[in-house]
């Protein structure tokens, strides 16, 4: 009985394998497709440490779940699997979906990675975010091998440097072809940080076009769902890298007459002009000496900020929402407050916010309001989305161990709402909550759902909760970095006297320590609501 019962569930998870995965074309009935991510970048001269950061918000219903992949060490003429279909698994066993598409030769050793929806950190510093940045259709050819969560996972597996990382992933595209939309991947290292942005060639031809910018190492960037990649300067290779068919492609599919200067983004991008809100308004807000014209063309592919940009504040800009300014999705949403005295008499009134207004109105929300009274709500697509999946502010810091030196601070749920968790290069060992995705549906053992249900109770009362949550943000900001800088000097110390596992143990608790106290917290916040607006919102 046992052996019939071992078989079937072998079987179970064979079927699913067989199912084919969402093909990449189909993706455009997601209502979040190509406004799903938002990457900010910092050259180590424009921080305020020394560190070079590069960030992603993961926005819409990807998975989750999140593992430490171990590095590996292999024999000759071994070979590794690539996939389609991972971005929205269940778990890091399920196979439901998700297709092998090829094979590639192995590397005599892998890295260990930090193993996200869209791969991210590795153990040498090495770190990776992502936008999509769409494109025309045309470009896609769906018989490439490559997706982009592959292209990443295989570059943090073998690479070092984030040169390095855009050649191998170039060959990697050229030799298999890329099978996914156009895609920007901001790769940085303890020294630099680029924006790569990659496209299908068209359906005739399997492989790829792509070209890299340097972030020059005083200015920050962002990447947000456009193309912004300009003129390439073929003779400056040391800010530019690109295939070998970018202009011949462009020419060929006639999206480039070979006349006109060539612009990447003109060419491939499929915009009418290099931003929108969100790359004006981050880079509005950390130069805004420039006094940068949102009526523009074209805004600088990267700005030198006023001043230099620490980690928290590209934390405080993931939590952006554009209140206080023209864009205000809140500011029409106001209420009369009448005042009164002791004697219970009316002596005057305030206009006010509503207790119920915030900064993401749902679809059917806005179309609420704005049938009730027109122009009441105009979208804007802000940094902060309460659809994000998952986000992180990764630093890379070349004067400290590989261990401690790279440093993911990753939240789950809404950025603009949930404390973030230090996740270090070192680390090898995840909370077990972090293993389950909680998109599909809810799950107690996710890790996400012990935020997303305190964040999703505040923001039926934002404007009387928000004070109070933000209150714990901080706490729990303050928190992770006073205890930081103690604990990272005590992991370099027991480096130095070569207690690397007695180091790596405490890695994994401080994460998961952290980890604990903040579910703790937003348990209690979410008690808390359901005291306060239990007999109604």
């Amino acid at each position: 009985m046992k052996k019939l019962l071992l078989a079937a569930f072998a079987m179970l998870c064979i079927l699913p394998a067989s199912v084919v995965a969402q093909g990449v074309l189909d993706q455009v009935n997601d209502p979040f497709f190509g406004e799903s991510c938002t990457s900010i970048m910092v050259g180590k001269k424009a921080s305020t440490d020394g560190s070079v950061i590069t960030s992603h918000t993961c926005d819409g219903r990807y998975r989750t779940w999140l593992e430490v992949e171990k590095g590996q060490k292999f024999e000759k003429d071994t070979t590794m699997e690539v996939y389609k279909g991972s971005l929205k698994t269940e778990t890091a066993w399920d196979r439901r979906k998700m297709n092998v598409v090829g094979t590639i030769p192995q590397a005599k050793e892998t890295y260990a990675y930090l193993n996200t929806a869209y791969p991210c950190l590795n153990e040498k510093q090495l770190a990776i975010g992502e936008t999509t940045i769409v494109g025309p259709k045309e470009l896609v050819n769906e018989k490439g091998m490559f997706l982009i969560e592959e292209l990443e996972r295989i570059a943090l597996q073998r690479c070092t440097t984030a040169r390095d990382a855009i050649k191998l992933i170039g060959k990697l595209i050229k030799e298999y072809g890329y099978g996914d939309w156009g895609e920007c991947i901001t790769i940085a290292d303890k020294h630099e940080v680029w924006q790569m942005e990659i496209f299908g060639e068209g359906p005739d031809n399997v492989g790829g076009v792509w070209a890299a910018q340097r972030i020059p190492d005083d200015h920050v960037g962002v990447s947000a769902n456009i193309s912004r990649i300009g003129k390439i300067e073929k003779k400056n290779k040391d800010y530019f890298m690109y295939s070998d068919n970018v202009f011949s492609v462009a020419k060929n599919l006639k999206r480039w007459d070979g006349k006109e200067e060539f612009k990447f983004w003109k060419a491939y991008g499929k915009v009418d002009k290099p931003f929108k809100i969100r790359e004006f308004f981050i880079l509005n807000a950390l130069a805004p000496s420039l006094k940068l014209d949102f009526e523009a063309d074209e805004l600088p592919f990267s700005v030198k900020p006023d001043q230099k940009v620490s980690v928290r504040d590209v934390i405080a800009l993931y939590r952006e929402t554009y209140e206080g300014t023209e864009y205000d999705m809140t500011q029409n949403l106001k209420v009369v407050k009448k005042k009164y005295n002791d004697k219970k008499e009316e002596i005057g009134a305030d206009t006010i916010i509503a207790p119920n207004a915030h900064p993401w109105p749902t679809r059917d929300h806005r179309n609420l309001r704005n049938y009730l009274k027109e122009g009441t709500i105009e979208y804007q697509r802000t940094v902060a989305v309460a659809w994000c999946s998952y986000s992180h502010i990764i630093q890379l810091r070349d004067w400290l161990p590989d261990e401690i030196g790279g440093r993911a601070w990753f939240s789950f749920d809404n950025p603009a709402q949930s404390p973030r968790v230090p996740i270090y290069s070192g680390t090898t060992k995840l909370p077990e909550s972090f293993n389950f995705c909680g998109q599909k549906r809810y799950r107690e053992d996710a890790a996400i759902w012990q935020y997303r249900k305190a964040n999703k109770l505040a923001t039926l009362q934002w404007q009387k909760t928000r004070k109070g949550m933000m209150e714990e943000v901080a706490y729990f900001e303050d928190k992770g970095f006073s205890d930081a800088e103690y604990f990272e000097a005590k992991i370099k110390k027991l480096l130095e006297e070569g207690k690397k596992e007695e180091a790596t143990t405490l890695l994994n608790k401080f994460t998961k320590d952290f980890t604990g106290a903040t579910m703790l917290r937003w348990k209690e916040l979410e008690n808390e609501y359901w005291g306060r607006f239990g007999l109604g919102f």
